[in-house]
């Protein structure tokens, strides 16, 4: 991963363009963080990349301007990542550009990003209109958050995960996700949603394994795929997915699922968000 292309944004000062600029969009690929986790080239898991942008604004015809929420949709199967600075920073060269209508913007955001990642995304724009009622609500299943555990370390363990004898079906979720950006170092806070079938997985240890990110450096894309990789080799479920759902940063939040079902993820903002 070339972080000293001169292209790469995170962690530098930055002009902040607002006219239009493709090219502020910098990807990254995928598979060299894979080959560290160990997730083969044909992929264990299904998923989706989910980016909720919150500061998305342009200028109509008229020069009047125009603000919505947007929803970005990729497959984790697209060669590349986009960097979450250079997605902020490509937003705000729309802010003084003008588009004809709503769909001519929506149509090249969504050019755009399909060029980056390398496959085609899905971008949905929602209006704006003062009559906004956002449905906030917790995760779904069953929190895990509330057991009086001692934490002696905080370095990734997968080792931490084990597993008893019985065989259960059940949603877990946490709200003690924290890593740090790998450029960085800021933190970046989640809450981690774990569903799975198979021999009943020790909520202690998994609660451990989950708080011993704490001190971790990766991109929430890869965060979640170690965790679906480790769960997956220590706990070996007969199925799992694994939503992640960070909080937002300049606008954006930025929400990985990966699964071994063929299902589409919910994108109900959580309370946090």
């Amino acid at each position: 991963m070339d972080l000293s292309h001169p292209e790469f944004s995170l962690g530098k000062k930055s002009e902040y363009e607002t006219s239009y600029n493709p090219n502020k969009l910098f990807p990254i690929h995928r598979q060299e963080k894979r080959n560290e986790i160990g997730i083969p080239e044909k992929l264990p898991f299904t998923g989706v990349d989910i980016w909720n942008h919150y500061e998305v604004s342009w200028l109509n015809g008229k020069g009047k301007p125009q603000v919505v929420t947007t929803v970005i949709i990729y497959g984790c199967e697209s060669p590349c990542i986009i960097e979450s600075k250079s997605m902020k920073l490509y937003f705000n060269t729309l802010n003084n550009t003008k588009f004809n209508d709503t769909e001519a913007l929506r149509k090249t955001v969504e050019d755009d990003i399909s060029k980056c990642v390398g496959l085609q995304a899905q971008v949905s724009l929602t209006v704006l209109d003062g009559d906004e009622d956002a449905v906030l609500r917790g995760l779904d299943g069953e929190s895990i958050d509330g057991m009086d555990i001692e934490v002696t370390s905080f370095e990734v363990d997968k080792n931490l995960l084990n597993t008893g004898e019985e065989i259960v079906e059940e949603v877990l979720f946490s709200n003690l996700l924290k890593s740090n950006c790998l450029v960085t170092n800021q933190p970046d806070w989640g809450s981690v949603q774990i569903s799975y079938t198979g021999r009943k997985i020790n909520r202690e240890g998994l609660l451990r394994y989950l708080i011993s990110f704490r001190n971790h450096n990766e991109f929430h894309e890869q965060c979640i795929e170690r965790i679906f990789m480790d769960i997956q080799e220590r706990c070996q479920p007969a199925s799992l997915t694994v939503f992640g759902r960070y909080t937002r940063r300049g606008g954006l939040d930025i929400n990985p699922f990966r699964s071994t079902e063929k299902i589409q993820p919910k994108n109900i903002r959580n309370k946090r968000q």
